[in-house]
């Protein structure tokens, strides 16, 4: 395919009703979603996809989701950068967390600043994650950071709020994935995806594959873009 989104933001849901279909708990479900995601970064890499930004845990998830499970989640990560970084390095990916990272384990934040550090120097291809992260909270946050500076109102304009948004200097996402079969962003990169195209499909995130991610591709390129009226066709 000839054209191809520089950046791709994924929705990986699915991982709990893909375990309870096998007889499985949630956290193998969560293990098997882990996994999965090195697949798809590899397989975006190869295809030329620039930047891919995955949203791993909501501020939501603090408040939904049991205590067993919140450490089961976090225990995956943990593992996962452990497992993971070598591979990761080899294979060029720069990784950049990005959210409230202060609520996390002072452990899984040592693993977390450990890997980043790891791979700075990365180019081939740029995975952020999106830990304890909410749209609205974002924006929020940044207006705190632009009122903290004393700057007026006179002066706020988009490129300013965007500058102070956790995603500053990066290109908005071109497309959206969601897996698992539910159709709406959950609070995920609200003010970013405001032209981005959106593709939801029932694939559950641990089956999501190259095929599945093909899919999305193709239908990314058949697409007509229209931002802010002008139409770009992809």
């Amino acid at each position: 395919m000839s054209h191809i989104p520089k950046h791709i933001g994924i929705i990986m849901d699915g991982n709990r009703r893909w375990a309870k279909e096998r007889g499985l708990s949630s956290g193998d479900g969560h293990a098997a979603g882990a996994e999965n995601l090195s697949k798809i970064i590899e397989a975006c890499a190869k295809r030329g996809v620039k930047t891919v930004t995955i949203y791993a845990f909501s501020t939501e998830n603090f408040q939904k989701r049991s205590r067993k499970e919140i450490a089961t989640l976090f225990g995956l990560l943990g593992v996962w950068l452990q497992r993971k970084s070598k591979e990761m390095k080899d294979r060029g990916v720069f990784l950049a967390f990005l959210g409230d990272l202060s609520k996390l384990p002072e452990r899984l934040q040592h693993k977390i600043n450990h890997t980043v550090e790891i791979l700075k120097d990365n180019e081939r291809i740029k995975c952020n994650v999106l830990m304890n992260y909410g749209g609205r909270p974002e924006i929020v946050n940044a207006f705190k950071e632009i009122v903290k500076k004393g700057i007026v109102a006179d002066e706020i304009n988009e490129e300013l709020i965007e500058q102070h948004l956790y995603t500053k200097g990066q290109c908005d996402p071109d497309l959206m994935i969601r897996t698992g079969g539910e159709m709406r962003l959950s609070n995920f990169l609200i003010w970013q995806l405001s032209y981005s195209e959106l593709y939801f499909t029932d694939t559950y995130w641990p089956d999501f594959n190259e095929v599945e991610l093909d899919k999305a591709l193709a239908e990314y390129a058949r697409r007509e873009r229209r931002l802010g009226g002008n139409v770009v066709t992809t």
